[in-house]
């Protein structure tokens, strides 16, 4: 008989923008004031970052960026990584002890903004904003971080 299958703490949040540095963020359910951008961890231990990024990017926006996709040249793996503490209200999907997650960033330009398809288990709405306004309206501190470097990897 299996246990439960814990989260891996270790994730991907992936910067969806124009070349104008929009920036989509996506709202969590059940809080108005969760807006951030696409994030997801690994399925398993040694799946690819580059294929959870694509991976999430799909699930959470509808947007296919995988291999072989015309978008895939555009999801850019920046080699910079965050490590911070899994907030108590989460910690529970995480085996016992595990208190620190590693997020890997990415980002995808797309040429123009898009309506994405979002699934409302997860998203209830979306929004496009300069990229500063996108720093200012997410809740994490790391996705406002790795918005504001956005200038030097788009």
């Amino acid at each position: 008989m299996d246990g439960p299958r814990f989260k891996i703490p270790e994730s991907v949040l992936v910067v969806i923008h124009t070349p104008a540095l929009e920036v989509l963020l996506i709202r969590r359910t059940g809080d108005d004031e969760l807006w951030q951008s696409v994030t997801g961890s690994k399925d398993f231990d040694d799946e690819p970052l580059a294929r959870t990024a694509a991976r999430e990017v799909e699930e959470e926006t509808g947007i296919p960026c995988g291999e072989g996709s015309p978008l895939a040249p555009r999801l850019l793996d920046w080699q910079r990584r965050n490590v911070y503490p899994i907030l108590p209200r989460w910690r529970a999907r995480y085996a016992p002890g595990v208190r620190a997650n590693t997020e890997h960033l990415f980002s995808l330009c797309l040429p123009a903004p898009l309506a994405p398809r979002l699934d409302p288990c997860e998203h209830t709405a979306w929004r496009w904003l300069p990229y500063r306004e996108a720093a200012a309206a997410t809740f994490s501190s790391t996705n406002a971080a790795a918005i504001l470097l956005l200038p030097q990897f788009a």
